[in-house]
């Protein structure tokens, strides 16, 4: 991800900005309003409630780059997505399906 450039040890980790920590996936979700608090996102990415571009993410961790950061959404089965449609009048007879 280009945070520390060699492997060699951790002393250039003191030299690194706060904004590696905003580039979490929770931390993410917060700035998005696809969560209140950074424990609640942290609930709903563990639970397997989101996904980045294609792929289902259960890691809080996971570092989400600025090119993917609108590609954070719920995944397509999620109860979440669904009240989340519900309340705002959009959700389709065909979602009721699934």
């Amino acid at each position: 991800m280009g945070v520390i450039p060699t492997k060699k040890g951790l002393v250039q980790c003191d030299k690194l900005a706060t904004a590696s920590c905003r580039r979490r996936l929770a931390v993410v979700m917060v700035r998005l309003k696809m969560a209140e608090t950074l424990r609640e996102a942290a609930t709903f990415i563990e639970q397997g409630h989101v996904r980045v571009g294609p792929t289902t993410v259960t890691d809080p961790a996971y570092h989400v780059t600025r090119n993917m950061e609108d590609f954070v959404t719920w995944v397509d089965t999620s109860k979440v997505k669904r009240k989340v449609l519900k309340y705002n009048d959009k959700l389709d007879d065909f979602d009721l399906l699934m």
